[in-house]
């Protein structure tokens, strides 16, 4: 085992791998205040891959309704479960915030490589068939109803969309469970990919990740899983004439809650510093997109904007400490975030840096008893060349068809 540093627990853990080096990071922010569970980037996702024989409850990208829905089932709170059983009580952060290298405090408790037996490379279970068998399992179902109707901060019945996809993590745990190597994260981009050639089928790949986003193929024996859609990602696809493009669920995405990109890594795998980049800006500058159950160790890479409405103490588990942080950035946004967040969808090629054109004062709102100032200011993406392929203001335009709209 190797000693690594993970700057979402704020300090140094045990890895079965030295940390890697890439040259860039395949990342997303998902803004699940947005998702309205349309499914449309599930079933995007299941047309283009997992659409053959083997592959029937094979669902790469899912949305689920939390607190009550997963897939597979109960997939999270039977980790972290299994984590606390571990370690009783101690499955805790401190409460200073810190720099880069610690933005969310320290977390004091055991990921699940540190929680595992000497015969385990990871802490995790072999889901059974049954659990993988409805994606689909309370959808909608809050956990109750207010006679007196619902107000924020938190409503007294609630729920919330989660969409998820391959974190492609920093620290894969289903990479650390392989016994064959069959599995490893690309030089070019950090996605992680299965090697079907090395593959033999013994599912210590799909115990290991927390996530359970590593998936078994009985037609094949193999493991297959979400290859962030890596042509794509490559600009193979002539619509965006060799520039990198979004993932299939990314670009069919109807409620515009993902923003995808490639980031710039250093020698030890950390995001390097880039306050030009959207991703970088949105998790590291503002910190309102938090990553997916970080005490699990795996440094994710796919990050979240909380949900304002859900009670906290649920939030903190799922997302860690930031929470408030990233609710209160988001709730108020400073102008140069609101203007950032009307990226998200807003092309198919992926922006790699942004700037922001100020324009005149639109509104001012009252936000949690505060005055907020609105400018209708515009956001400009640029592609890996630094090409413009983007603008788009904070004020939707109005347009007005001349003549007859349609035949009725």
């Amino acid at each position: 085992m190797a000693t690594v540093h993970n700057w979402q627990l704020g300090r140094e853990m045990t890895y079965r791998h030295e940390g890697g080096s890439y040259d860039r990071q395949f990342a997303a922010v998902f803004n699940i205040n947005r998702c309205i569970a349309c499914q449309t980037c599930t079933m995007s996702c299941k047309s283009t891959w997992t659409h053959s024989p083997g592959q029937e409850l094979m669902w790469w990208n899912n949305v689920e309704t939390k607190p009550f829905g997963g897939y597979p089932a109960h997939w999270d709170s039977r980790l972290l479960s299994m984590l606390e059983d571990a370690n009783p009580g101690g499955q805790t952060w401190t409460a200073e915030r810190g720099d880069d290298d610690a933005p969310y405090g320290e977390f004091g408790g055991r990921t699940v490589f540190e929680a595992s037996s000497p015969t385990e490379r990871a802490l995790g279970y072999l889901p059974q068939e049954a659990d993988w068998k409805s994606p689909n399992r309370y959808e909608d179902h809050a956990t109750g109803h207010s006679k007196t109707g619902a107000s924020l901060p938190e409503h007294d019945g609630w729920f919330f969309y989660l969409a998820r996809i391959c974190n492609h993590c920093s620290y894969p745990a289903c990479l650390a469970g392989c016994p064959r190597n069959a599995i490893y994260k690309r030089p070019e981009d950090g996605i992680v990919l299965v090697d079907q050639e090395r593959c033999r089928g013994y599912q210590k790949c799909v115990e290991s990740c927390p996530y359970k986003k590593a998936m078994y193929r009985p037609t094949t024996r193999t493991t297959e899983k979400c290859i962030a859609c890596y042509p794509r990602v490559e600009g193979s696809d002539p619509l965006t004439d060799g520039q990198p493009m979004e993932t299939r669920c990314m670009a069919a995405c109807v409620g515009k809650i993902r923003l995808q990109g490639l980031v710039n890594v250093d020698d030890s795998g950390v995001w390097s510093s880039d306050p030009s980049h959207p991703l970088y800006y949105l998790v590291h500058t503002e910190r309102v997109a938090l990553p997916l159950y970080p005490q699990f160790g795996t440094q994710p890479n796919i990050y979240y904007i909380p949900p304002r409405w859900v009670p906290r103490k649920y939030l903190y588990q799922m997302f860690g400490p930031g929470v408030d942080d990233a609710i209160a950035a988001y709730t108020r946004p400073s102008r140069r975030l609101l203007a950032v967040l009307q990226l998200f969808r807003a092309t198919q090629e992926m922006v790699f840096s942004f700037d922001v054109q100020e324009g005149p004062k639109l509104n001012e709102i009252m936000v949690d008893g505060e005055p907020l100032e609105l400018f209708d200011d515009t956001v400009v993406g640029f592609d890996r060349d630094g090409r413009e392929i983007v603008r788009v203001r904070v004020e939707d335009p109005l347009i007005e068809r001349p003549g007859k709209i349609n035949s009725i």
